[in-house]
């Protein structure tokens, strides 16, 4: 077998572009022949890819998928670098198959879905492919599965239907099995819609770091309309004001985007109290194309 050295990979490298792993295979498999090698790299998209790996990706989708049981929720941001090829089948494609091996696999970070087995290909060369196909870089953002552990309750996912570029996925449970399920169903994903409308950063009021509210409550005490208050009836206001913001952050606050006269935390006691049953939210995942990070929230356990 033919030794492959560090500076064979190195050459390789410079004249492709390509990852350093996949200039290693490609030598091993042309057993050091160097332009065989390069040419399989070629074959494999490879050589395309890695010279555009650096490009940035500001466009794409948010793409999902829910178990029939709705006992599985996933969501997965795909990036890409212009609009157009974010509306390009291939590209679409792509987003329904990485959520499919993200259900299957369950992975836990962006890492782990790249590393993740489709057949005889990973999920990175997968994209590589991909990449070769749009002559654009495309990068996994972010991904967020969750799996329900508890018998009862249900996952809800929606999928904003103006490009793709919002989805939230949403986790209800309930203490026992409710009777019409495809109601528990309609609810979850109503709620799921409601967190893409407004974007909550928090479940509940207790999720919200002690930091956070005092910050907020240095911004108001500094606002100049204070200025001039006695300091109980100044006091008195700014509570009022972090109250109406932490109203307006925390999800179960919120008032309902589908019935405003209520709240989240409202509709789901009156829906529990109709179905002889406690609903609670126990946790969301909300992914917006750009964003760094998903806001996500859980229930005191």
């Amino acid at each position: 077998m033919t030794e492959i050295s560090a500076s064979m990979v190195k050459e390789l490298r410079e004249k492709s572009g390509a990852a350093m792993m996949d200039c290693k295979k490609a030598l091993v498999e042309a057993e050091g022949a160097f332009d065989k090698a390069y040419e399989l790299l070629r074959q494999k998209g490879a050589a395309t890819a890695g010279k555009k790996s650096s490009r940035a990706t500001s466009e794409g989708l948010v793409v999902g998928q829910i178990s029939a049981d709705g006992k599985q929720a996933v969501l997965v941001e795909v990036n890409c670098e212009t609009d157009f090829v974010a509306r390009n089948e291939q590209f679409a494609e792509l987003g329904k198959q990485l959520s499919e091996i993200a259900a299957k696999n369950k992975p836990e970070s962006v890492e782990a879905l790249l590393a993740s087995k489709a057949g005889d290909k990973t999920v990175q060369e997968i994209i590589t492919e991909t990449i070769a196909k749009t002559g654009e870089n495309i990068q996994v953002q972010r991904v967020q599965v969750f799996n329900l552990a508890s018998e009862h309750g249900t996952a809800g996912m929606y999928i904003h239907a103006l490009g793709g570029k919002m989805g939230a996925i949403i986790e209800l449970a309930t203490d026992k099995a409710v009777a019409k399920v495809e109601e528990l169903t309609a609810l979850a994903r109503d709620l799921a819609m409601h967190v893409v409308s407004t974007k909550p950063a928090y479940l509940l009021r207790e999720d919200v770091p002690a930091e956070m509210i005092e910050n907020e409550r240095r911004i108001e005490l500094g606002k100049a309309d204070l200025a001039d208050k006695k300091p109980e009836m100044r006091d008195k206001i700014v509570a009022g004001r972090v109250d109406k913001i932490l109203a307006e952050r925390c999800l179960t606050e919120q008032p309902f985007v589908k019935d405003p006269s209520t709240t989240v935390g409202k509709l789901l006691a009156a829906k529990g109290k109709e179905w002889g049953v406690e609903v609670k939210p126990v946790r969301f995942a909300l992914f917006i194309l750009g964003e760094s990070q998903s806001a996500e929230a859980k229930t005191e356990e």
